[in-house]
C-alpha cells in the first residue's frame, strides 16, 4: 500500500519541479519592463555624466582663457 501511494507522489513531485524550472526560463512582462527601465536609467546616467564632464571642461577652458 505504501509503495502504491509513494510512486505517484514521487512522480508528481518530479513533474512539479520540472514545471517550476521551465517556468523560470521565460521572463514575464514585469521582468521585461524592469529590465527596460534599468537600461534606460543606465543610459540616462551615462549621458548626464558625459554632459557634466563636457561642461566641466568648458568651464575650465573659460577660466584659463579669462586668465590670459
Amino acid at each position: 500500500m505504501v509503495t502504491t501511494v509513494r510512486k505517484p507522489a514521487i512522480v508528481l513531485l518530479m513533474a512539479m519541479m520540472l514545471v517550476g524550472v521551465a517556468a523560470c526560463d521565460s521572463q514575464g512582462p514585469a521582468e521585461e519592463a524592469g529590465q527596460d527601465i534599468g537600461e534606460s536609467i543606465d543610459n540616462a546616467t551615462e549621458s548626464v555624466g558625459e554632459s557634466m564632464e563636457e561642461l566641466g571642461e568648458n568651464i575650465q577652458n573659460a577660466a584659463e582663457d579669462a586668465q590670459n
